[in-house]
């Protein structure tokens, strides 16, 4: 349906919706109708006549009942003599004759002393119709009967003046608020066309070209905290759907801020297809299309399988360029714009998806933030992520908001990662056990805040190491890499470039180690966290390694 189809059946609704009480109105002032009014008594009583005839107004009437109006007179033999007139509530039935718009009684028997008619309609009353008889009601009763007419042209002209008066402003305001929300919706419409991003630049268009390619969703691979992701098919090639609910659009938009930054496109990084809306109102879903990895997530994958020392490598290597590549900044160059540093703050094996060539990629940025160099610090609630994965100083609410404090959380959290990449190798002597959670052994699957904080602030503990780890040169060393990630102190945790940097020489030098080389490596760190390292710049002379303490800058 599109958007003029739209609003036009808005603008329908609308009308109806306010022109039907006032259509209502009319009614109702159409039953509070009018009869004519006398009182043979009263005006009996009153020497100038007042009160005893003229027009009776009827009140709304019940549900099962209508308005009325009646006349009773009396047969006196030579003539009919009018005693009352004026409204009566009471069941139509009971109204004789088949016009039940004038005042008949059809009744001819002479010895009927009181006879009495009804009608429907303002005024029906005035006039009576009198059986056929061989005598004329007398002259009183005629005057009596004609007594207090009623102008019922001008009873009617008031009614359309009290219509015109009530519809018409109305049906102006109508009018106002239905153009002012055709304008309102054109104007978001606009907005969402061009949604929030630090590249003002135009992007090239897999998105606007999506609302035009049919995706079909599959089956829900994962539930997240901000929505499920589908595998779905788009041009027959699969791909990965993630659909926010409506109150999730902040994340949606910051998600997609991240992909759509400058240089941010990365082998290690999720490959970014596109974004959509779909339905409309309650029914809006926000979806985030994306490369779909048959093997999932990071973490059921080690659930399902046993990994080799070359893939725990080839895993460890590849988070850690991802990581690297989304914490350091880049300069704008050869027709690039400037990239940020970004901080993910969510990083988590959920949130690390496995290739068809057993490397990794890094998705899920809902929760990321931009550090340019134009705004340094971050004005956000700190307190946020997986309680399991929270470094110390998260736990503790001790966060200094600025770029390397946010940076050093998301290396605490890659420890972990690391941890359990670790616990499912199957190139150690003995058996492997389960796949566990980090801290799952103490804090089960479910930790509250206050465990967290009372195993990891207080008690100081992390996942334990084997003792056979250690026998092994290349898993002892990134044992100790972990360790120094995991490090109370923040400040003292290696960057992501460091890591990047080891484990790229560990990737491309195979077994066994020499201890030489090994002790090489634990030296090795970055200057700065905004250089670019490349892994073929690594090799083994010990003049080309970058000798500085391991409290780099990150």
């Amino acid at each position: 349906m599109s958007f003029h189809k739209l609003s036009s059946s808005y603008f329908l609704i609308t009308l109806h919706l306010v022109l039907y009480p006032c259509f209502g109105l009319t009614t109702n002032l159409n039953n509070e109708m009018l009869c004519e009014k006398f009182n043979e008594t009263m005006c009996s009583s009153s020497s100038n006549g007042e009160g005893c005839n003229g027009t009776d107004e009827c009140k709304p009437a019940e549900s099962e009942k209508g308005n009325l109006c009646y006349s009773l007179w009396q047969n006196t033999g030579n003539s009919f003599t009018i005693k009352l007139k004026g409204c009566w509530v009471g069941s139509q039935d009971a109204c004789s004759g088949t016009n039940k718009n004038r005042c008949v009684e059809t009744r001819r028997e002479p010895n009927v002393r009181l006879l009495f008619c009804c009608c429907e309609g303002s005024m029906c009353n005035r006039n009576m119709g009198i059986p056929p008889s061989a005598f004329s009601p007398t002259p009183a009763a005629a005057k009596t009967s004609t007594a207090a007419p009623v102008n019922m042209a001008s009873n009617t002209r008031q009614v359309q003046h009290i219509m015109l008066l009530t519809v018409l402003p109305l049906f102006l305001l109508t009018v106002s608020v239905t153009i002012g929300y055709l304008v309102y919706r054109r104007r978001k419409m606009a907005l969402f066309n061009e949604l929030p991003t630090n590249d003002p630049s135009p992007l090239p268009p897999p998105t606007p070209l999506l609302g035009l390619r049919p995706i079909q969703l599959l089956e829900v691979k994962a539930q997240g905290r901000f929505g499920a992701v589908w595998k779905a098919i788009m041009n027959n090639e699969p791909v990965a759907v993630k659909i926010f609910p409506p109150q999730d659009k902040n994340s949606w938009l910051i998600e997609q801020e991240i992909y759509k930054l400058p240089q941010m496109k990365h082998d290690n990084i999720l490959n970014f297809i596109g974004v959509e809306k779909r339905g409309d109102h309650l029914q809006t879903e926000y979806w985030l299309i994306s490369a779909y990895h048959d093997k999932g997530s990071l973490c059921d994958f080690l659930k399902a399988n046993l990994i080799t020392w070359a893939d725990v490598l080839r895993i460890s290597d590849s988070i850690s360029k991802g990581l690297m590549h989304l914490h350091e900044e880049f300069p704008a160059s050869r027709g690039e714009k400037y990239k940020p540093a970004v901080a993910h703050r969510d990083f988590k094996s959920k949130n690390v998806l496995i290739k068809n060539d057993m490397t990794a990629c890094i998705a899920d940025f809902g929760l990321a933030l931009l550090f340019s160099n134009i705004n340094p610090a971050a004005q956000t609630h700190g307190q946020v992520g997986t309680r399991r994965y929270m470094a110390p100083e998260v736990l503790e609410g001790a966060i200094n908001f600025n770029r390397d404090a946010f940076l050093r959380i998301d290396m605490y959290a890659c420890a972990l990662v690391l941890w359990e990449l670790l616990s499912r190798c199957s190139s150690v002597e003995g058996p492997v056990e389960q796949y566990m959670l980090p801290f799952e052994d103490t804090v089960g699957q479910h930790p509250t805040l206050e465990d967290m904080q009372e195993v990891v602030s207080q008690k100081k503990l992390r996942p334990k190491f084997k003792d056979v780890w250690k026998k092994h040169p290349g898993i002892s060393f990134l044992c100790d890499t972990i360790e120094e990630c995991w490090d109370q102190d923040a400040e003292a945790r290696l960057s992501a470039c460091c890591i990047q940097e080891r484990l790229s020489f560990l990737y491309k030098t195979q077994p066994p180690y020499p201890e030489t080389q090994i002790s090489m490596l634990k030296e090795i760190t970055c200057s700065t966290a905004t250089s670019v390292i490349r892994p073929d710049s690594v090799t083994l002379s010990r003049s080309q390694l970058v000798l500085l303490p391991k409290e780099s800058s990150i």
